[in-house]
């Protein structure tokens, strides 16, 4: 009993445990965070902040344009849209397109192999880049930082899983068109439609929703 007592006070074992129970209580306040959504809107996100952070460093004053507006007062062809270009299965998978990740993954491993054969360093660890899906980015956005490493890829898969256990569809493609970038200091669809083309969310053409699923894509990618 006391070798086992001590060994339970061994400082690497509470250490151990000390981490672990962090990392418990970090899932759990994500998960109370989600939880919120799901009659609260979000009023900024991780991402946005930075953005602003950045945006007034570098240039001492803060351009942000974002008005929250409800999923009816958003365009259904900006829905259909932003859906066909980032996300054609958005309905069905379980907030994971798993066949697209492993594409990704095998575009990174090839991308990795060349630098390898042309001589470049390598030693920074693989970046998971693209196979996300509209919830993966939500999930990012909401709580992370921007870097593309294993770490940060892990955390969002367990926030992505908290969204789509905790929220609907609906609401996670609403609060994600309210809080996406689409230009500098210019977050969610209201601010995007007054923005580009001086009209609502709701008043958005199948051709204007068109051009701003496109920007999107291009921004993000």
């Amino acid at each position: 009993m006391k070798t086992l007592d001590r060994w339970l006070l061994h400082p690497l074992w509470l250490t151990l445990t000390w981490v672990f129970l962090a990392f418990v209580a970090l899932q759990v306040f994500f998960a109370a965070r989600i939880a919120l959504m799901m009659v609260v809107n979000p009023e900024s996100t991780a991402f946005e902040r930075t953005q602003a952070w950045q945006i007034q460093q570098a240039k001492g004053r803060l351009p942000w344009r974002q008005t929250w507006v409800d999923y009816d007062q958003i365009s259904k062809h900006l829905k259909r849209a932003v859906i066909v270009s980032e996300d054609d299965g958005f309905v069905n998978h379980d907030g994971v397109d798993w066949d697209a990740l492993e594409k990704a993954w095998q575009k990174n491993a090839r991308a990795e192999a060349l630098a390898q054969r042309q001589g470049k360093s390598v030693a920074k660890p693989p970046k998971v880049v693209g196979g996300s899906t509209i919830s993966q980015q939500l999930a990012k956005n909401l709580f992370l930082s921007g870097e593309r490493t294993l770490w940060r890829k892990s955390q969002e898969f367990i926030i992505t899983f908290w969204l789509e256990v905790l929220l609907s569809k609906q609401r996670i493609l609403e609060i994600y068109l309210n809080h996406v970038e689409w230009g500098e200091g210019v977050f969610g669809a209201e601010a995007a439609a007054q923005h580009y083309f001086r009209k609502t969310a709701a008043q958005l053409s199948p051709e204007e929703a068109a051009r701003l699923a496109v920007m999107k894509s291009s921004i993000s990618g």
